[in-house]
């Protein structure tokens, strides 16, 4: 498929080989409080290989996803390096970023799309995630909705002032 600008766009698994490049992407897409380090990227890309995925445009990463199997209403502190807490009951979003040159080619949709097909395919059908800096607007246009707790007010908090909590009850395909 191809963007706006006739790039050709290849979305494919991510490999411990791309951290480097989508720690580039991350550091212009969130506030250092946001940034998590290589250590944080491979842990969580080694939980759930078959949910993480990248982006690329004339062979340069244009945008990531990292995702995986979670404990439902139980989202990690940034910067954790641990494993699940308790059972995969849901796919858990923990990063999307896009690079600033490749913004409005939706290519975050075709990221998260790819997500859910795997999430599916290993019969997840329920995902949840943080939406910070103001992306709550994208994740409600792919049908998350907000949900609200003290206990998930608590967990979120490492995730700075407006971060949102949000669910998808059913992950339906594209």
């Amino acid at each position: 498929m191809s963007g706006g600008d006739g790039a050709q766009v290849q979305i494919a698994p991510m490999e411990p080989g791309d951290i480097a490049e989508a720690l580039a992407i991350q550091a212009q897409a969130y506030p250092a409080s946001l940034q998590e380090d290589a250590a944080v990227f491979a842990a969580r890309l080694a939980l759930s290989p078959s949910f993480c995925f990248t982006a690329r445009r004339a062979g340069a990463m244009a945008g990531y996803l990292i995702a995986h199997g979670w404990e439902r209403a139980n989202p990690p502190a940034i910067g954790t390096l641990t494993g699940p807490a308790g059972a995969s009951e849901v796919l858990y979003i923990h990063d999307l970023a896009i690079a600033p040159g490749a913004r409005g080619l939706r290519l975050g949709e075709r990221l998260v799309a790819r997500a859910f097909d795997a999430a599916r395919a290993s019969g997840l059908c329920e995902a949840e995630l943080v939406a910070v800096e103001g992306a709550h607007s994208f994740w409600h246009r792919l049908g998350f909705r907000e949900g609200h707790s003290p206990a998930i007010a608590a967990k979120i908090v490492s995730y700075g002032v407006g971060a949102r909590w949000m669910q998808l009850e059913e992950i339906s395909p594209a």
